[in-house]
């Protein structure tokens, strides 16, 4: 069967898109967005991004980047998010992550279809917890080679006392999954990389919003059962980069801090919890980096790319 067709994509510039018909869910009709932007030297190894959460890949220079590095470059916008969002639907809205597995292995078939021998998974944020989840269960998958994790979501950043009513609100999830709550985190992350505000990046404020959506109880069950998945050691036999600032921020208010050190998450959680993945793991932490660390000012990406490629040459990939 062929795959669907290619369409100019919003990115332009080399980019183009092609829309995944996925199964049916709770809200109805689902699709997914796979991305592409090729080497122009007819290269045999690929990249597959899987963005975070309130979030949709608009990042062309990182494809640039790996396509000068002689990878082509694909980027999937999952579900309900993005290019792939419905009107009938709820942005982010999951109930189990793994239910994203659907578009990963159609993105990765496809890839693995237009010739590529060599794949590798990087995955930011949210997308860095569902590329852990899918590698810890397809451990013995031959459809990508190795992990390249950006700032992953591997714990909620609240206050101890909050963490431990997680069980609970997880639990009320399961039986009232649409009741809403706030996202819990500022808008000045989002205030510090777009260019309307203090940033230099330029990407759709409707499907990326300095203050996310409500998230539902649904949701935060979703999170909550896959990073209690990674809380026991287990082993994925794939090479893996994790990468995350060397600080958080304390204060929000701080604009030097918010503009130099991840506004999202505890860096902290992200190398406990990253000691769980037993194999060939390097972990690495940028000095000045924010939450996505490819959005970080000139210097500190150009060396977040640096360790990248470094990693891939060292690792043979």
């Amino acid at each position: 069967m062929d795959n669907p067709p290619y369409k100019e994509d919003i990115l332009k510039d080399g980019f183009e898109s092609q829309t995944l018909k996925l199964g049916d869910d709770y809200e109805g009709t689902v699709t997914a967005t796979l991305i592409r932007r090729l080497c122009k030297s007819g290269a045999e190894k690929a990249i597959l991004y899987i963005h975070g959460f309130n979030d949709y890949f608009f990042q062309s220079e990182m494809a640039h980047r790996f396509n000068g590095e002689g990878f082509n470059f694909y980027a999937v916008d999952l579900r309900k998010y993005g290019r792939s969002y419905l009107t009938h639907q709820k942005f982010n809205d999951i109930r189990n992550l793994k239910d994203y597995y659907e578009e990963i292995l159609q993105s990765l078939n496809i890839i693995h279809s237009e010739g590529n021998k060599e794949i590798l998974l990087f995955g930011h944020s949210t997308g860095g917890l569902i590329s852990t989840l899918f590698a810890k269960d397809h451990t013995n998958s031959r459809l990508f080679d190795g992990l390249i994790l950006n700032s992953p979501f591997y714990e909620f950043n609240l206050a101890k006392w909050i963490k431990r009513l997680l069980p609970l609100v997880s639990f009320i999830g399961r039986f009232i999954p649409k009741v809403t709550i706030p996202g819990g985190f500022s808008e000045e992350y989002g205030k510090s990389i777009h260019r309307l505000y203090r940033g230099e990046w330029e990407y759709i404020l409707d499907w990326k919003p300095n203050l996310a959506p409500k998230i539902n109880l649904g949701w935060l069950r979703a999170i909550h059962k896959a990073q209690s998945e990674l809380k026991k050691v287990f082993y994925i036999p794939k090479p893996i980069l994790i990468l995350h600032s060397a600080q958080s921020v304390t204060d929000i208010k701080n604009l030097e801090q918010v503009s130099g050190r991840d506004a999202i998450l505890n860096v902290n959680d992200i190398e406990r919890i990253a000691h769980n993945i037993k194999g060939n793991v390097e972990i690495l932490s940028v000095e000045g980096g924010l939450h996505d660390l490819i959005l970080s000012a000139e210097n500190v990406r150009n060396n977040v790319y640096n360790m990248i490629f470094d990693w891939i040459k060292l690792n043979d990939l």
